[in-house]
């Protein structure tokens, strides 16, 4: 059966936030054992009232077909923004009406947020003692709200295993690329994305995005250095043959890195070749030491070390998941 996505639709939201679970979900397709096609996902959307018009931030309303109940169905829960949320933004407490509906809610579902539907999430305990994020002009204000909770405003998003929050917005369609990666590999991620003509993965986090005086114009970027690290993964890249190719002191070149992209040099280099590991392990048969070295990792320890603590799993363990399904996805 399809991983059943429920995506709960509160007054004032935000169109496009609704959308996306739909957009990246909802069309993922991927080769069945009788060489059919097979869904994925299904996605439902949900009111926390009986079936009827859920009002927007637009100039237009939407129908939602099925009630709270919805949600006792679910494996994931999608929470986009609201601009009406009340006392849960205001006070940190859920509304009698929204609590009713969170607690169809079975245990071990996997919860998911958008943007300042984190605040939901929190009011609900989903996020205590835990790691989230939200919008950068809302953390601070979340923060202090949700003091249990562990904000990091600089992230684009944040997977704590079975709670997952995003930044503002556009940060909703990285999270929901990231939730298919985990869940089906690199391969079905990347197409999906290709097909919504976005990237399968941006770098850095929200620090690139945070209002910041204009630059002089002749302000220089990492553009170029960034390009020539990612034509030569496999070779040993050192931080002063990055700023060179841009003209740059090292200590110049590494602060307008972080300012651009939201992550040193070393680990952005180090992201992208666990990327470039995870592409190979899924596509190739390749051994584990020839994925290391055309990777940029040397050895396969040095391999092992980086997949366990981005991912969690070491090599073996990942290509064993996802090696099935690379070349399998169709989307329609």
């Amino acid at each position: 059966m399809p991983h059943r996505i429920v995506v709960l639709a509160l007054d004032g939201l935000l169109p496009f936030e609704l959308g996306i679970p739909q957009r990246i979900f909802g069309r993922s397709m991927s080769g069945g054992p009788d060489g059919g096609t097979r869904k994925l996902y299904e996605v439902v959307t949900c009111s926390v009232r009986p079936p009827g018009v859920v009002r927007t931030d637009a100039d237009f309303t939407i129908t939602v077909e099925h009630g709270p109940e919805a949600l006792a169905t679910a494996d994931t829960v999608i929470v986009p923004t609201s601009y009406e949320l009340g006392p849960v933004f205001t006070e940190g407490r859920l509304t009698e009406e929204l609590a009713a509906a969170l607690a169809y809610i079975r245990p071990g579902t996997r919860m998911v947020s958008i943007c300042t539907g984190g605040y939901v999430l929190a009011a609900a305990g989903y996020l205590d003692g835990r790691p989230a994020t939200t919008h950068w002009s809302s953390a601070d204000h979340f923060q202090k709200l949700f003091p249990r909770v562990k904000v990091d405003p600089d992230v684009l998003f944040i997977d704590d295993g079975d709670v997952l929050t995003s930044a503002g917005v556009a940060a909703g369609i990285d999270l929901c690329l990231h939730i298919v990666r985990r869940d089906h590999g690199t391969a079905v991620a990347t197409e999906i994305a290709r097909r919504t003509v976005v990237p399968p993965h941006r770098d850095g986090g929200q620090a690139q995005y945070i209002h910041r005086p204009v630059p002089e114009p002749q302000f220089a970027t990492t553009t170029a250095a960034r390009a020539w690290a990612l034509e030569r993964l496999e070779r040993p890249i050192l931080l002063r043959d990055m700023a060179r190719q841009e003209s740059m002191s090292v200590r110049t070149f590494t602060r307008r890195f972080r300012e651009e992209v939201g992550v040193s040099p070393g680990q952005w280099l180090a992201l992208q070749r666990v990327e470039r590991a995870r592409h190979l392990l899924e596509s190739t048969d390749l051994s584990i030491d020839q994925v290391a070295q055309d990777a940029g990792f040397g050895t396969a320890t040095s391999l092992r070390q980086h997949l366990q603590a981005t991912l969690g799993v070491p090599p073996t363990a990942y290509r064993r998941t996802f090696r099935s399904t690379a070349g399998t996805v169709r989307q329609s």
